[in-house]
C-alpha cells in the first residue's frame, strides 16, 4: 500500500519563545502520539504556547502541549494536554541534561511540524530568560529594522 504523498505543510509555532528566552541551543525530536493525536495535528489543531519540556530519568517529556480532539474521533479520542514523550538519543538527552544544571536554563519547544515523511517532529530549545530591558532592546532593534525594510523599499 502506498503511503500519502500529499505535502503538508503544518508549522505551529511558539512565537512568544523567541521574545521571551535567549535560545542557546537547539535540536529536533520526535514525538510519540496516538492516532488520533496525529490527525488532529495534521488539521493543525495544535498549540505549544505554554508547554515546556523537561528530562527525568533519561527521558525527554513535554508537558502542557494542548492537542484538540479530533472532531471524527469517537470514545477513543484522547486527552488534549497530557505529558507526550520526546524521542531523542541519550548524548543529545546528556547534553541537555547538562545544560539544564545551571541556573535559569530551561527546555522549551520553539516548533511542532510534520516532516516530509510524515512524521510529527518538535524542535526544542535550551534557553536562559531574559530580563525587561533586553526585552525592551529586541522591541527597539526590531522597530529598528521595520523602519529600514521601509526606506530601502522606497529605493
Amino acid at each position: 500500500m502506498a503511503r500519502n504523498t500529499k505535502k503538508t505543510n503544518i508549522r505551529i509555532q511558539n512565537k512568544k519563545a523567541r521574545f521571551e528566552f535567549e535560545i542557546l541551543d537547539t535540536y529536533t525530536c520526535g514525538i510519540i502520539l496516538t492516532g488520533t493525536e496525529i490527525k488532529s495535528l495534521r488539521l493543525g489543531k495544535a498549540s505549544i504556547g505554554e508547554s515546556y519540556a523537561y528530562v527525568h530519568n533519561l527521558e525527554v517529556w513535554v508537558k502542557e502541549m494542548y492537542i484538540a480532539e479530533y472532531s471524527h474521533g469517537s470514545y477513543n479520542n484522547h486527552v488534549t494536554k497530557r505529558n507526550r514523550k520526546l524521542l531523542l538519543t541519550k548524548k543529545e538527552i546528556r547534553k541537555i541534561e547538562s545544560k539544564l544544571q545551571n541556573v535559569g536554563f530551561t527546555l522549551i519547544p520553539l516548533e511542532l511540524f510534520i516532516n516530509e515523511k510524515g512524521l510529527a517532529k518538535l524542535k526544542l530549545a535550551v534557553a536562559k530568560g531574559k530580563k525587561l530591558h533586553d526585552k525592551r532592546n529586541t522591541l527597539k532593534d526590531r522597530d529598528i529594522k521595520r523602519q529600514l525594510d521601509r526606506v530601502s523599499k522606497r529605493y
